[in-house]
């Protein structure tokens, strides 16, 4: 089940973040309040699910856990600016 969800949140980051909140106390633990998960959920969401992880299982972001997390920034803001890249060339076409 796990592995499932490890796959899911690379395809839909936002449904995984929306079911953790609904099913478990995952995120809310991670946290300290609600307006960084909420941010997270528009913005980097990925970064967001990682960074819950690393806080659950290593207790802060040391070690892989910090690569772990740069690589969700790096994927949080390439998938943004791709976006932005696509909607530049449809304008111009």
């Amino acid at each position: 089940m796990p592995c499932c969800l490890a796959i899911l949140a690379l395809a839909a980051p936002r449904v995984v973040i929306v079911l953790l909140v609904l099913f478990s106390d995952y995120i809310g633990n991670a946290y300290e309040s609600f307006l960084w998960p909420l941010v997270g959920f528009f913005f980097l969401p990925l970064t967001t699910l990682a960074y819950a992880y690393a806080i659950h299982s290593a207790g802060g972001v040391t070690g892989i856990y910090l690569v772990l997390v740069v690589i969700a920034v790096l994927i949080d803001l390439s998938s943004n600016g791709y976006g932005l890249t696509r909607r530049g060339r449809a304008a111009k076409a």
